[in-house]
């Protein structure tokens, strides 16, 4: 079983927010493959099904971004599973909106929903499918910044990164990692 998680924010508030980049790539995944994800377990909305030959778990964490970890950890226990056998899928504020950029592991990166998982999973060796939501101007709040919908301008960039970011999770079910990695970053926005 591979395990596909999708960072954000439970609730009708944060739904179109930069924040709920990785819960709309869950959407995505959702819907194109017909897996609901409506079961309510391990502090998460989750749904079990198929991507062409591999069963797959999807994941989104409802314990808030900052406890991410908490969520993702009792999954990984409870299927006795390795860090190995599941990617993230994340919003990045230093890339562009709309930009992905796929990465096998490294640091949080100042984002709290990856420092949960390191510091729950006792690894920064997972797999992650980064979407670009741009950095706020100079002055202006991140954390505000994050927990805004995307303006009209932006709508478009991230729907076609949150597509893209599905695709990418979904090709993995059936490619190694690096050969995903290698044709999504080299789409250039």
């Amino acid at each position: 079983m591979k395990v596909i998680i999708g960072l954000g924010n439970p609730g009708k508030k944060y739904e179109d927010t930069r924040h709920n980049a990785g819960f709309m790539a869950i959407d995505k995944i959702s819907e194109k493959w017909g897996i609901p994800v409506t079961q309510n377990k391990f502090r998460a909305l989750v749904g079990e099904g198929r991507l062409e030959a591999e069963k797959v778990l999807l994941v989104k964490p409802q314990t808030y971004m900052n406890l991410s970890g908490e969520s993702v950890a009792e999954i990984l226990k409870f299927y006795k599973l390795i860090p190995d056998e599941l990617v993230v899928i994340f919003d990045d504020l230093d890339l562009p909106t709309g930009q992905l950029r796929l990465r096998e592991k490294g640091s949080a990166g100042g984002h709290n929903g990856i420092k949960s998982m390191i510091a729950h999973l006792g690894t920064q060796d997972f797999k992650r499918i980064k979407v670009g939501i741009s950095r706020p101007e100079p002055g202006r709040s991140v954390s505000d910044y994050v927990l805004q919908a995307f303006p009209a301008a932006e709508r478009a960039d991230i729907t076609e990164a949150v597509t893209l970011a599905a695709d990418a999770a979904a090709m993995w079910t059936r490619e190694p990692f690096v050969k995903v990695m290698n044709h999504y970053n080299s789409l250039k926005k």
